[in-house]
């Protein structure tokens, strides 16, 4: 399976889209260099990940900033504080039952870098909160999965109707069927996506289609 670790893979995937797609081919340089955006892997990348669903990217940054400096960002500390200590820290009643869930549940971190894409899934949706959109961003970011796609995100939905000219925002099925040219890149196609969401809107994207994934 291809993971994108480094510049030189964002710029191998973004020759592919460009040479596929000749919207990509007219979109791509007014991006600038697209970001990496990897992070490690692991429970803390899965907490940064339901503590996005359903918020900003600033308004989860915050939460996730208290978290850090409270030392809330391991299972033993997520499952040794109350629930008032994590209330204030920003995290809603189902959020802090999602994270004592899956801080309960001993997941082997280490063995989903070798498992196939629909296998980590499969593992991660298992989990308190966790619906399939967390475990794709958790698939390109903490993974770095260069066909990983999560065509339910709102940002990604919303700036393809604007690439590509469409009358409403695509269903993910709809987004799933235009993505399928763009493999086996769809990784940094989301990056592109997501860049052009935040020059056409003025903020970040990356947003989570609901409260479960």
């Amino acid at each position: 399976m291809r993971v994108i670790a480094s510049d030189a893979d964002l710029a191998e995937g973004a020759a592919h889209l460009a040479a596929v797609c000749p919207v990509w081919a007219r979109v791509l340089p007014t991006l600038g260099p697209l970001p990496l955006r990897r992070r490690p892997g692991g429970f803390g990348a899965i907490l940064d990940a339901v503590v996005g669903q359903q918020l900003s990217v600033h308004a989860a940054g915050a939460i996730l900033s208290r978290l850090d400096a409270a030392g809330l960002t391991t299972p033993d500390a997520i499952l040794a504080t109350d629930e008032a200590g994590l209330r204030a820290c920003g995290l809603s009643g189902p959020k802090i039952r999602y994270l004592r869930g899956i801080a309960a549940a001993g997941v082997d971190w280490d063995a989903l870098q070798d498992q196939p894409d629909e296998a980590v899934i499969a593992t991660l949706t298992a989990l308190p909160g966790i619906g399939r959109w967390t475990a794709e961003i958790y698939l390109m970011f903490a993974l770095g999965r260069a066909d990983a796609f999560a065509p339910a995100d709102l940002a990604l939905q919303e700036a393809a109707r604007m690439m590509y000219g469409l009358d409403a925002r695509p269903t993910p099925r709809a987004l799933s069927g235009l993505a399928e040219r763009w493999r086996p890149w769809r990784a940094v196609a989301a990056r592109g996506l997501w860049a052009h969401y935040r020059l056409a809107k003025g903020r970040e994207g990356v947003i989570a289609p609901d409260a479960s994934g």
